[in-house]
């Protein structure tokens, strides 16, 4: 029994790092998933990390408030970082939207609660099957599980000031809005040079009502393009959920001082 109440501040410190985690990342943070079945699983794996890592003692238990803090805010940067990388799929969608002219249009997103362009959307739908489909989420377990063999729940320090620390999330964003360009830059493009062919065919015959029949013509060509280019668009996920790995490893270890 007192072995029990001597291991449990520790549970609870890796029980909040964990549910931090999941509340946050893309995935396991889809809010079609019921908050019962989101704490069951998060206890039951921090169950299983209670008896993977190192034991250390907890120190001097009245700052056992402050590291119930700080893991919390581990938990939440690290799913947060991740949620904002895999948002670059959302911002890519948006910008195809806007040219097609969907962006008056929307649906309501049930994972982040917000109102989402059309494309955005059917983008993100497949993105998260496409994932699943890889096995890409039994990364995402990893790296919060190895989080606690370079943070340990003793640790009390948190570098959100660093220089490196800010230069790192500078990164993360740069590498985002990247590849959201890459993966919008075709549709982009070509609907363009609709727009400039539609604005020649306008002064050629004035008669014709470009409002009728650029916006249909613009969906079609939209749509035709976005299946053609799928593919693509999927090894450029790929390196997107890359950069998610790599991310939330690099803030991992800014994190733990390596």
């Amino acid at each position: 029994m007192d072995t029990l109440f001597q291991s449990l501040p520790a549970f609870l410190l890796i029980f909040v790092r964990m549910t931090s985690f999941f509340v946050s990342v893309p995935i396991f943070s889809n809010r079609a998933i019921p908050t019962v079945h989101k704490v069951g699983f998060s206890f039951f794996t921090s169950y299983i990390v209670f008896f993977l890592i190192d034991q250390q003692p907890l120190g001097n238990i009245d700052n056992f408030i402050f590291l119930l803090m700080k893991e919390a805010i581990i938990g939440l940067a690290l799913g947060l970082i991740a949620f904002i990388v895999m948002s670059g799929i959302q911002i890519a969608g948006g910008l195809i939207d806007f040219q097609v002219g969907f962006s008056i249009a929307s649906i309501f997103d049930p994972q982040t609660g917000m109102q989402n362009p059309i494309t955005a959307q059917l983008l993100n739908t497949i993105t998260i099957l496409f994932l699943l489909s890889v096995n890409a989420h039994h990364l995402l377990l990893q790296g919060i599980i190895n989080s606690y063999k370079i943070i340990p729940v003793n640790s009390t320090g948190i570098p959100i000031g660093h220089e490196q620390f800010v230069l790192e999330i500078v990164k993360i964003f740069i590498s985002m809005f990247v590849i959201a360009f890459q993966m919008a830059l075709p549709i982009i493009a070509s609907l363009f040079l609709v727009d400039i062919a539609l604005g020649i065919l306008t002064r050629i015959v004035p008669q014709l009502n470009i409002f009728v029949v650029g916006l249909p013509l613009k969906i079609i060509i939209a749509f035709g393009l976005l299946l053609i280019g799928l593919p693509t668009m999927m090894v450029l996920v790929q390196h997107l959920f890359e950069l998610v790995v790599q991310s939330t490893n690099s803030l991992i270890r800014l994190i733990g001082g390596i």
